[in-house]
């Protein structure tokens, strides 16, 4: 019986190189099995290779040519919303079993995040990460649902240009897409709305994120309880994770409503969260919390993942 795991990282960039030293360093069920990427010169494939890791530059047809192929159980897929779509179904023509961690905001999968949500998908073939403002804001949006009925959420994310790269850059109409739909399905607000800055500050700015929710009438104490008990789930697989300030509040009624763009004029209580992620620097400086928090997230999720999948094993072998 296995007590870890072998997985593969597609994405040699930074998100895959970082998610590489985080299982390498803190993987418990899951261990690195191949780094798979497209550019031979790569930093990734070359740290990869200098760390003891299986690795190729031709990408997924690459990786189901190596030997190590037929040991993989699970895939993180760090590279484009449009090339995981085509790395998902090659892979499952050769594997129809393997489990995928989409870090892209292709949401072939259901939405996942782990504070939230995981425990619902342990068994799907592929899980989507959402993206990095929704990682670090739906959790709050999900607090506040959990004591009442939320009209309407809206999220900024902001972060540093210098941790923006290509990938990110391409997909952010993607990322408003995903974050706000995501932010129904899974915060549970009745209606969604996500905007990404690309603060480029020097010296960076580390990642900040506001959370504006308007939700029925309810305790504020209960509220910002429910809050802070979800910063600190968020915080136990995301050291940099915390509110920057205290929770604010402010009441709407028919006589003052609050009138959003796009939705019209609203009552209730409006909640006010400010956040900010600041990275491990496992790879990327600590002003890239924005990926921190995917490939941090991503790894909760891929532990997971192959707990329940080792458990399932023993099971069927008794």
């Amino acid at each position: 019986m296995k007590s870890k795991l072998k997985a593969a990282i597609i994405g040699s960039g930074n998100i895959g190189t970082d998610l590489m030293i985080k299982v390498m360093r803190n993987g418990k069920n899951i261990e690195m099995g191949a780094m798979v990427g497209i550019d031979p010169q790569s930093d990734g494939l070359a740290r990869a290779k200098r760390l003891g890791a299986a690795v190729t530059a031709e990408g997924v047809e690459g990786l189901i040519k190596m030997p190590e192929f037929g040991h993989i159980d699970i895939v993180f897929d760090a590279t484009s919303a449009r090339a995981h779509i085509a790395n998902d179904r090659r892979l499952r023509e050769v594997k129809p079993d393997i489990r995928m961690v989409d870090l892209t905001p292709a949401a072939i999968g259901p939405y996942c995040v782990p504070v939230v949500n995981l425990e619902e998908h342990l068994d799907a073939s592929n899980v989507n990460m959402v993206t990095c403002g929704g990682q670090a804001t739906i959790p709050i949006v999900a607090a506040v649902a959990s004591v009442a009925k939320v009209h309407y959420a809206e999220i900024i994310a902001s972060i540093a240009s210098k941790s923006a790269g290509p990938g990110t850059r391409a997909n952010i109409d993607e990322f408003t897409e995903t974050t706000s739909k995501a932010i129904e399905v899974i915060g549970g607000a009745v209606k969604g709305k996500a905007i990404i800055i690309l603060n480029p500050a020097e010296p960076p700015l580390l990642m900040r994120d506001t959370v504006y929710v308007l939700s029925d009438i309810a305790d504020k104490a209960k509220i910002e309880a429910a809050i802070e008990k979800m910063v600190a789930s968020v915080n136990a697989y995301v050291p940099g994770y915390r509110l920057k300030q205290r929770v604010q509040f402010e009441t709407f009624d028919k006589s003052n409503p609050l009138n959003i763009s796009g939705v019209g004029k609203m009552t209730g209580l409006k909640t006010s969260v400010f956040l900010q992620v600041e990275g491990a620097a496992h790879y990327l400086p600590a002003y890239a919390g924005n990926l921190d928090i995917m490939t941090s997230a991503a790894l909760a999720t891929g532990e997971k993942l192959a707990e329940r999948m080792v458990s399932d094993a023993a099971v069927e072998a008794a």
